[in-house]
């Protein structure tokens, strides 16, 4: 799974999710790319599941890009555990990810096959999704 080698803080603050992503709005790299449409939280086993399940779609053909990179730590205190005694170990990691995002895109594959590859990838992922293509794809 996707993890940062180093972090400069361990146990950094949670930050609001509020707006739209700054960058990484348009698809670059492939022809067809999954958007979030809305703001959340993505762990990096959401993130490998969403690749496995768009690879397996793919069926070897093609190439997928992942957009996101899950850099922030979640922290959670034990079961039963009395409050206090300062804050929890690291547990998970995961991508703060943004309005407008393009969080997949995936190439050489016809739409047909990329639009039920996308499709599976949504049922995994927490947030809403929609499909684009870049600009006289799938012709």
């Amino acid at each position: 799974m996707l993890a940062p080698k180093r972090v400069k803080y361990r146990k950094p603050h949670l930050t609001a999710l509020r707006g739209y992503s700054k960058g990484a709005t348009e698809i670059d790299f492939g022809e067809y790319g999954l958007q979030a449409c809305e703001n959340g939280w993505i762990s990096a086993r959401q993130i490998e599941a969403v690749r496995v399940a768009i690879s397996r779609k793919m069926k070897k053909g093609g190439k997928i890009w992942i957009r996101i990179f899950p850099d922030r730590p979640v922290t959670e205190k034990p079961l039963e555990t009395r409050m206090g005694k300062g804050k929890g170990n690291v547990e998970y990691w995961t991508a703060a990810v943004k309005r407008g995002r393009i969080m997949f895109e995936i190439a050489g594959v016809p739409r047909e096959v990329a639009e039920q590859a996308f499709r599976t990838a949504a049922f995994k992922l927490p947030i809403k999704v929609k499909m684009l293509a870049r600009e006289g794809a799938g012709e």
